[in-house]
């Protein structure tokens, strides 16, 4: 597998230009950064939530930081972590583990920590174990257009 299919077209329907690169096989989004030489905090990491009703929400961080539950629970919404299970299912084109930073192509909302938007480019997973996609910042707020910036790490 390289890139999901849904990212394919996602970053094509943006016009978005962007770089897949290619790294040794790994488990996390931290991991991903370390073998492909890139800096944890600009690697996107998604953390899928939901409210046990059926309702998912995807909140990103940089893979070098930790998301602070408690923030997100501020929307008077008791979100959280969804089991492994759920997430394949939400995420049926991509390796299990290697979900993208995009939740809104998948039909859920997201949050982003500000840390990664003051970022000059971004890494996310591309739906394997095996590659990322890198592009500046603007292209990645291209394919996330209605995503809320809000404070979400320790």
């Amino acid at each position: 597998m390289s890139m999901a299919t849904t990212v394919q077209r996602s970053l094509a329907s943006a016009r978005c230009k962007f770089e897949l690169v290619a790294h040794p096989r790994s488990a996390t989004s931290l991991e991903s950064a370390r073998v492909a030489y890139v800096p944890a905090e600009r690697v996107a990491k998604p953390v899928i939530l939901d409210d046990r009703h059926g309702r998912f929400l995807m909140a990103v961080v940089p893979a070098s930081r930790h998301l602070n539950l408690g923030r997100v629970r501020q929307n008077k919404v008791d979100w959280q972590l969804s089991n492994e299970a759920a997430v394949a299912g939400l995420f049926s084109d991509c390796e299990v583990g290697a979900v993208p930073a995009l939740g809104e192509p998948y039909g859920m909302p997201m949050l982003i920590d500000p840390q990664l938007t003051r970022q000059q480019d971004i890494y996310l997973e591309a739906g394997d174990h095996e590659n990322l996609v890198h592009l500046e910042m603007e292209q990645f707020l291209k394919l996330v257009p209605h995503a809320e910036v809000c404070e979400l790490c320790h």
